[in-house]
């Protein structure tokens, strides 16, 4: 019973993180204005403190200091935080440079790498209509690699980045909170520095900044640490596997926003690309009452 609820938590989380995600790029877009390196400095910053005046109010400096006195730790936090800044600066990139359908794309082929990286290093399993669900979507990808000749760089980056991300940290079992703080801290002076010095752009300096921007620049903190957050939870509770799933919900928002709001073309290769994706999504969500129906 305690695994069943730590589950339908888990779920909770999952959809919270990705909903959050899916609506995140209308952020961007608002700050398309401000240069890509700068945003993604913002975001590290007001992360790290956000997430340092949660540690503060719940009182988990202990475990904070516990992990940065464990070499293994901070070595896999090391990487994570590559991993995880790399991810954030291409999709920023990706939206404020109109291309969300690749970025949308990318994130609907991470599920596939989240379950491969789940039965090389966990051991984890599939059933016969999970494995259908993950060909369907691997054909709408050779689909488009055969009609391109390859993904677009974009398509790779992310999923790649981020899947690898959520193994390490679903590996070194770091509480969420904990481990974003860390990452954000890992790369803090970096951030400051560049925003201080290299920047050398109008909105660089905050303190001639208006009251609004300022604003829309701090929120950053949030954008960036709830959803992660949120993940990190998912993470400790779900399979890889069924919690890569729940990310086909983000880039389907993403999807939605790039052709509906943001007038992306949508040619018939990515149709048919999606269309391939999306069934496969439907076979994974629906696979309990389909297995009921043959038997």
């Amino acid at each position: 019973m305690k695994d069943l609820s730590e589950t339908h938590l888990g779920i909770i989380y999952a959809l919270g993180a990705y909903l959050m995600w899916g609506f995140a790029p209308i952020y961007f877009k608002h700050l398309e204005f401000v240069p890509v390196y700068e945003i993604l400095a913002h975001r590290v910053i007001w992360s790290a403190l956000v997430t340092a005046v949660i540690i503060s109010f719940t009182g988990t400096w202990p475990k904070v200091l516990k992990v940065c006195k464990s070499p293994r730790s901070m070595m896999f936090l090391g990487v994570t935080t590559l991993l995880i800044s790399t991810n954030w600066l291409v999709f920023i990139w990706a939206v404020n440079n109109g291309h969300m359908l690749d970025a949308s794309l990318g994130y609907f082929i991470n599920p596939l790498i989240n379950v491969v990286l789940g039965l090389i290093f966990l051991n984890e399993s599939l059933s016969r209509i999970k494995w259908i669900a993950v060909a369907l979507a691997l054909i709408g990808v050779l689909i488009q690699v055969v009609q391109l000749g390859a993904l677009p760089w974009i398509s790779l980056v992310l999923p790649f980045s981020f899947a690898f991300y959520a193994l390490l940290r679903k590996k070194v079992k770091i509480e969420a909170l904990t481990g974003l703080f860390i990452e954000t801290l890992l790369v803090l002076p970096a951030a400051l520095y560049f925003i201080v010095y290299a920047a050398g752009t109008d909105t660089a300096n905050m303190l001639t900044n208006s009251w609004s921007l300022n604003s829309w620049l701090m929120f950053a903190g949030i954008v960036t640490a709830l959803p992660l957050i949120f993940f990190g939870q998912a993470a400790l509770r779900l399979k890889l596997s069924t919690l890569g799933f729940f990310q086909y919900m983000a880039p389907s928002l993403l999807f939605m926003f790039a052709v509906v709001f943001y007038g992306e073309e949508l040619s018939l290769v990515k149709t048919v690309t999606f269309l391939f994706i999306w069934s496969g999504v439907a076979l994974f969500a629906f696979e309990k009452q389909i297995s009921r129906r043959l038997k």
